[in-house]
């Protein structure tokens, strides 16, 4: 639940950067995120933490850094949904994507998606699966109404900064599919996790290595993509340029530069918060802890949602399409949790 506040906090810090490029703001988290945090961490409860990743088989340390690699454009995308989206919208409709895919893709890659429909258990999860997508029509009919209401009055800033229903939505998708691959990545990092206890690791941080490779790959896929974007916008020397304002799209010609790299770094540290609580809660679970990832994203949810209230991301809107995203949120969490229930 703590790793679940800290996922939909992280965004927060990035709404009051000013005079960067979007682009700019997310890289410069990711970096915190990333490599710093992950090293930090890894270095003070880790024993021996350089020594394990220098044992590992380098197909080991491939096929997790290439997983990550892949991951690297759900997070970036998962970004840009909250862009477009806002906290409450963009996390029903990216976490019940990211539910559905991160479902569906392993049995579908492993070939035991026969073996689901043949179990009650599985005919749970699939139930959960509908429901999830339900969930995420009804939140887009929200969006649909909220972004008509907004076309039909004068845009209020602070309602509607730089939402855009379908752009959010089209990368909503591709957050879902692609975030699926961070489940590959530790995975593939297996070997990395056994050799950090062999050296001496708790089983509590045994996967903290695992963070360094996996969130390295993931580094790199933001780093090329943003870089390419930033590059294109001349804006590669970064100060001292008409840059885009993170939360309402408008053009600043100052780069308050200290106070926009603090407020990175504070998303940066709190977006890598959310793997480490969660990371600390699987090891606790024991045999529920099929049911630890459902209950994360349920947490996400239930976290962004006040978050969204509190930042009156609906103000203005209609009772119908408050009603409308009300609903679809219970409804992704029901699907959730049927979800978590059918794999216990």
């Amino acid at each position: 639940m703590i790793g679940g506040l800290a996922a939909a906090s992280f965004y927060l810090p990035y709404r009051k950067v000013r005079g960067w490029l979007w682009e700019r703001t997310w890289l410069t988290g990711g970096f915190w995120s990333w490599i710093v945090a992950p090293w930090v961490f890894a270095l003070i409860l880790v024993p021996a933490v350089t020594v394990t990743l220098g044992q590992v088989p380098f197909k080991a340390l491939f096929w997790s850094w290439f997983f990550g690699v892949l991951w690297g454009v759900g997070g970036l995308t998962y970004g840009l949904t909250m862009r477009f989206l806002g906290l409450a919208l963009g996390n029903a409709v990216a976490l019940g994507l990211c539910a559905f895919f991160g479902t569906v893709v392993p049995p579908l890659y492993y070939g035991t998606a026969g073996a689901m429909l043949a179990e009650r258990s599985g005919r749970t999860v699939l139930i959960g699966l509908a429901l999830s997508l339900a969930g995420i029509f009804i939140s887009g009919r929200a969006g649909v109404l909220k972004e008509r209401e907004m076309a039909a009055a004068p845009a209020n800033g602070e309602s509607r900064g730089e939402f855009n229903l379908w752009k959010g939505m089209m990368v909503a998708v591709i957050c879902g599919l692609m975030s699926a691959c961070m489940a590959f990545g530790f995975a593939a990092g297996a070997p990395i996790a056994q050799i950090a206890v062999h050296n001496g690791a708790s089983n509590l941080w045994q996967n903290l290595p695992v963070l360094i490779v996996v969130l390295f790959g993931g580094f790199c896929t933001n780093a090329a993509l943003c870089g390419v974007k930033i590059y294109r916008n001349k804006a590669g020397k970064w100060h001292g340029l008409p840059a885009h304002d993170g939360e309402h799209g408008l053009e600043a010609h100052a780069t308050p530069g200290r106070v926009n790299h603090l407020l990175c770094a504070a998303a940066g540290l709190t977006w890598y918060l959310q793997f480490f609580f969660y990371g600390m809660g699987t090891t606790q679970l024991g045999r529920l802890n099929a049911a630890s990832w459902p209950l994360h994203m349920a947490s996400i949810i239930l976290f962004a949602t006040l978050w969204g209230i509190a930042l009156r991301e609906w103000k203005g809107t209609s009772r119908a399409a408050r009603g409308w995203i009300s609903a679809g949120l219970a409804v992704l969490v029901l699907s959730i949790v049927i979800i978590g229930f059918g794999n216990r």
